[in-house]
């Protein structure tokens, strides 16, 4: 009996560990999805709150200006390049009575400050949208101001094979055809324009997996492309200016369609006029265009931007 009673209670003893082993495997399983649930919620929450930081950043920007203040609401691109850097102090020291805070955001949230009258000049590179800014009164004036040119960047490895390819638009072809990585600013701005304009000219619309919008700004989208190891379009200054930091190499360069040109506009009616137009002739003037011209060439080799104010160009 004695023997009996301890080989139930073995029995059971395995039965509780086995039953025990399936509940912890279950919970392990409920982890796992709750830790990809997470990491999910946290990425959709971090974009959430960059944009959210963002447009406060604008706004306190906005409402601190003071009656010598010119807001002038610009491009990542020329931010993320260090070019500010350079002509803010300058422009600053040409006219003392004036103090220059810079909004940088994409060209198409740059254009909707300046329809709402919360910057007072623009400087931009999406030349047909800022023409219909200024044809639809909401800019006195468009003038020219410098190019570069965009690159297609991507990993060493190129797993789309598009390394020297002429066409821009065959290369995004390309890439789309092999569903590699692509990191598209997804934020309306004169790169993301013309990113999809190069796309409409493949004939593809991109989607699925292999192509990422994350609403960020040049220098961000670079250093997301370089951690996922995808490829991204990119203007040539910013890309020079982080490239010590990327684990990118151009691919893609040279094509007429990757033309990159800039424009200054005061705004109509802006709060500071007087300021903006001082800007707009100081970085079109002489001086301004010198230092355009110089920029970059003592780091780099080369001119991160070619000035051409008073210029015509193809567009």
């Amino acid at each position: 009996m004695q023997r009996i009673r301890l080989r139930w209670l073995a029995l059971l003893m395995v039965l509780v560990a086995l039953m025990m082993l399936v509940a912890l495997t279950g919970c392990g399983d409920d982890g796992d999805d709750t830790e990809a649930t997470d990491s999910t919620a946290m990425t959709e929450d971090t974009a959430s709150t960059d944009m959210t930081d963002d447009t406060e950043a604008t706004e306190d920007t906005v409402a601190s200006a003071g009656a010598g203040d010119i807001i002038l609401a610009s491009t990542t691109s020329t931010q993320d390049s260090g070019l500010f850097d350079e002509l803010i102090p300058a422009f600053e020291a040409a006219y003392p009575a004036y103090t220059v805070k810079v909004v940088a955001v994409g060209t198409g949230e740059a254009l909707e400050l300046g329809r709402n009258k919360d910057a007072d000049v623009l400087l931009v590179h999406a030349p047909a949208s800022e023409e219909e800014f200024v044809a639809e009164g909401y800019g006195t004036e468009r003038r020219e101001v410098m190019y570069n040119d965009f690159i297609i960047v991507g990993p060493a490895d190129d797993p789309a094979g598009i390394s020297g390819m002429e066409d821009a638009a065959a290369a995004l072809a390309q890439i789309a055809e092999a569903q590699a990585d692509f990191i598209s600013r997804g934020d309306d701005s004169g790169t993301h324009k013309k990113e999809l304009s190069l796309w409409e000219a493949a004939g593809i619309q991109p989607s699925g997996d292999w192509y990422q919008e994350v609403g960020q700004g040049m220098g961000e989208a670079l250093r997301i492309a370089s951690e996922s190891q995808a490829y991204t379009m990119a203007d040539r200054a910013t890309y020079l200016n982080l490239m010590d930091t990327l684990q990118l190499d151009i691919l893609v360069e040279g094509d007429d369609a990757l033309f990159n040109q800039y424009g200054v506009i005061p705004v109509t009616d802006a709060t500071n006029p007087e300021g903006a137009q001082a800007f707009a002739d100081w970085i079109t003037s002489t001086e301004g265009q010198d230092l355009i011209a110089q920029y970059g060439v003592e780091r780099f080799g080369q001119p991160l931007f070619t000035p051409n104010a008073g210029q015509e160009t193809a567009s």
